[in-house]
């Protein structure tokens, strides 16, 4: 699956399945960051199959559940020490995998006016 690469230390992709945790592992990706929901879609695999997937290849994992359109201050709080604490570089993750992660929520736009 490609990735989408927003700057140097972070990238947006749809739902990740193992597998592409693995791929993201050879990439050079160090932290996943999930902001899906669990349950949000019928088969969507649950954090905890990323995150167990993540740890085999010794990444992070951080998992911010945002429902799309609701984004809160403590979830822009979340991703923002997600993105300064944890190691770089880190490949976020939503339902649709929009040019930002979670694009239609809003989060993106907070985000990066954040880092700027």
């Amino acid at each position: 699956m490609p990735f989408n690469t927003l700057d140097a230390n972070l990238s947006a992709s749809p739902q990740l399945t193992p597998d592409d945790v693995d791929a993201a592992a050879a990439q050079g990706f160090r932290t996943i960051i999930d902001l899906r929901p669990d349950g949000e879609e019928p088969g969507q695999p649950a954090a905890a199959i990323i995150k167990a997937a993540a740890r085999e290849h010794g990444l992070a994992f951080v998992h911010i559940p945002v429902a799309s359109g609701q984004v809160s201050d403590t979830q822009v709080d979340a991703m923002t020490r997600a993105l300064g604490e944890q190691p770089g570089p880190a490949l976020g993750y939503c339902r649709t995998g929009a040019s930002r992660p979670c694009g239609r929520s809003g989060m993106p736009e907070t985000l990066m006016q954040t880092r700027s």
